[in-house]
């Protein structure tokens, strides 16, 4: 439809994949599938249910007739009753047994928690893919010097490799925490209007072991391996803010990656990949924009955010259960998922496809570079039988002209040309200009990356290379 909003999320950014596990027919699937673990596992423990009426509810978990819901919620404003509503002109026989003991939460709260698990996993891995593309490109480039910044300011030097390696450390971490939450999620499973399971206690004649024992065989149903022990009538909020919050911190690292490429294409030093029929400006025909780094730190921006929202909902919940958190929780959650799917789309086409260009950085180094290497120009004329002293006070003469030639006349750095053509320095060009080797200037950058690639990543990413090789797919 053309004449209503559609949600850019959706049509332009998110995968698929993703925007499925937050679709209709995901949501109440697993409503129909969590009745049918339901209605399982009370027959299992001494419930009247009949393998018919589990049979016929099992048929129509796929089959949804969401036009009898539709209706039915007009008349009684009620979603997860409309749903029972319908489910059960489609399943007659087993219409009485259908969200037996249960409570709204009992599909509203477990669907949630399945589908942000699965979407968990979805993101897990598309990190996993960016970190062994910028891994590649951190091997591929770990010798080659580049400016190193400070304050934004030219550094010392370090290797385009190196920092790409901070790049991958920031989703490292970002794995760390994600496994920790993926492992801690806990099921609500059933625990009935307030929590007390008071209703499953009415349908078992008080026998808290049943009682006890459908919440665990229902919750390994649903394939999770533990539940909360205590719920109100729905799972702690604190939860979705937890979960939102990691969401936020793998934003932040896509953000900062992002800043970092902009400024260097700013540079002329490194690109994002820029199509053959691209157009990088509506006025400006020879602009190459980066524009997915732009956007990816426009949607990182948003998912950041978007995780006050859970903080403020967590914070005001009232007692066992208020109903404010139910239109916030339907818009904030899946589009938290649905933009940093977004993001993480945009990370892995630009970090298998990135451009270097040595040429340019190595025209920036040398600009810096006679700077920086006058400490190792004095200790050498020294050796030579030079004064320290006086060597010390001929460069900062020689750099103050220098810098003052760049600055305010616009012209090269010439400090090498001042420091050859000084006979008190007692050097010849050849020696004065290997001392200005680049590589020299760089440290243990080269070996820091083949170091923490053998020890932290390659472990990684071979425990889990089933996730690896997957195509970074963008819209627009």
């Amino acid at each position: 439809m053309r004449d209503t909003y559609n949600n850019p999320l959706n049509k332009r950014y998110a995968s698929q994949e993703m925007s499925y596990l937050f679709s209709d027919d995901m949501k109440f699937k697993t409503w129909r599938k969590l009745w049918v673990a339901l209605a399982e596992c009370e027959k299992e423990l001494g419930l009247n249910i009949t393998s018919e009426q589990i049979d016929e509810l099992k048929a129509n978990v796929e089959n949804i007739n969401y036009e009898d819901a539709e209706k039915r919620e007009r008349e009684v404003r009620h979603d997860v009753m409309s749903h029972v509503y319908a489910y059960g002109l489609q399943c007659p026989k087993a219409k009485g047994i259908i969200h037996l003991g249960a409570t709204s939460c009992y599909v509203g709260d477990n669907t949630d928690l399945i589908i942000m698990r699965r979407a968990l996993y979805l993101i897990r891995g598309k990190i996993l893919n960016v970190i062994n593309y910028l891994k590649n490109f951190a091997l591929k480039y770990k010798d080659l010097p580049t400016l190193g910044f400070t304050h934004l300011q030219p550094a010392q030097l370090t290797t385009v490799g190196k920092r790409a390696c901070l790049w991958i450390q920031d989703l490292y971490l970002d794995i760390e925490n994600i496994d920790f939450v993926i492992d801690k999620i806990r099921f609500r499973g059933v625990k009935g209007t307030t929590g007390t399971q008071a209703s499953f206690m009415d349908l078992f004649d008080g026998n808290e072991e049943k009682v006890k024992m459908l919440d665990k065989m229902v919750t390994k149903k649903m394939g999770f391996n533990q539940e909360f022990m205590v719920t109100g009538q729905t799972y702690t909020r604190k939860l979705d803010s937890i979960i939102l919050n990691t969401l936020s911190e793998i934003a932040q690292s896509a953000y900062k990656f992002s800043n970092d490429l902009r400024i260097l294409q700013s540079m002329k030093e490194m690109e994002e990949p820029f199509e053959k029929n691209q157009i990088g400006s509506s006025a400006m025909a020879y602009k190459r924009n980066p524009m997915r780094s732009e956007r990816m730190g426009s949607l990182c921006r948003y998912v950041i955010v978007n995780a006050l929202n859970s903080a403020i909902t967590a914070s005001t919940q009232w007692f066992e259960r208020t109903l404010d958190d139910s239109a916030n929780r339907r818009i904030v959650l899946p589009e938290a998922f649905l933009a940093l799917d977004g993001v993480l789309n945009l990370y892995m086409n630009i970090s298998e496809n990135m451009v270097v260009y040595p040429k340019t950085i190595a025209s920036h180094v040398f600009k810096e570079l006679p700077f920086m290497a006058t400490e190792n120009i004095i200790m050498e004329a020294v050796k030579r039988g030079g004064d320290r002293q006086e060597l010390h006070e001929r460069i900062r003469v020689h750099s103050m002209e220098a810098a003052k030639r760049v600055k305010s006349e616009g012209l090269e750095n010439d400090l090498l040309e001042r420091i050859i053509e000084d006979p008190f320095f007692k050097m010849k060009r050849e020696e004065i200009v290997s001392l200005v080797d680049p590589k020299k200037f760089v440290g243990r950058a080269p070996s820091q990356v083949v170091d923490f690639i053998k020890g932290q990543i390659d472990p990684l990413l071979e425990d889990n290379k089933k996730y690896l090789g997957k195509e970074a797919k963008i819209n627009v």
